[in-house]
């Protein structure tokens, strides 16, 4: 019998048609026919795996945020590594979420095809907002954490902070993935979205980190 790596290859590679096919002709250009022309496979393996279109393009969209979160993780760890600051950790993990190349582009355009699909199909919606809450909820994780090493003032509300940052990292992303060359004064797009974001981060990690002090007295755990 195949063994169980064997089922995940394939499904990852139906998975990886049909991102492929979202990024560049839109969702309704996911047909079951056109995925299984892409993977270079049957229409029938492309049914064994997945009995209807929603279960193929669910999957497809859970593993696309799931390689966006891979990569997040990435730059947390080789900041914490580094001892670069909560701040400075966000700045580059959030602009892993902005379309600044093709492969992200085409991320954005399969995460904005499935938020659309979720106006009205019920399934979709609770997977759309699962996802955002995950990424709501990472933020939210870093705002506590500068709590304790003092970076953000103790009385900040987490939850308002996670929402304020999310809004502008998502209203930025749609503004560089429709004019990436337009220009705001005298610079690009992207170095202003990054001036924005900055000052985003600022507003709430406006302390100094001193999470690698020994003398440090978390001020969460004092009060």
């Amino acid at each position: 019998m195949p063994r169980t790596a064997d089922h995940d290859l394939r499904r990852s590679q139906i998975a990886a048609a049909v991102h492929r096919l979202i990024a560049h002709a839109g969702l309704d250009s996911a047909t079951m026919a056109a995925v299984a022309r892409e993977a270079g496979i049957s229409v029938g393996l492309v049914q064994h795996y997945f009995h209807s279109k929603d279960d193929l393009l669910l999957f497809a969209y859970r593993r696309t945020t799931s390689d966006l979160l891979e990569r997040v993780a990435r730059h947390v760890a080789e900041g914490e590594a580094a001892k670069e600051s909560i701040a400075a950790v966000m700045l580059t993990c959030l602009q892993e979420l902005w379309p600044l190349d093709e492969p992200r582009r085409g991320e954005h355009r399969v995460g904005r095809a499935f938020h659309a699909r979720s106006l009205d199909n019920p399934t979709v919606a609770a997977v759309a907002r699962e996802t955002a809450a995950t990424l709501r909820t990472q933020i939210a994780t870093a705002v506590d954490n500068g709590k304790h090493c003092g970076e953000v003032e103790p009385g900040t509300d987490t939850e308002l902070a996670a929402v304020r940052l999310s809004a502008v990292v998502d209203g930025l992303a749609d503004q560089l993935y429709r004019e990436p060359e337009r220009p705001v004064g005298d610079r690009p797009l992207h170095s202003a979205a990054v001036e924005i974001l900055r000052a985003s981060l600022a507003d709430i990690f406006s302390g100094e980190c001193h999470h690698h002090d020994p003398d440090w007295i978390d001020p969460v755990d004092r009060n």
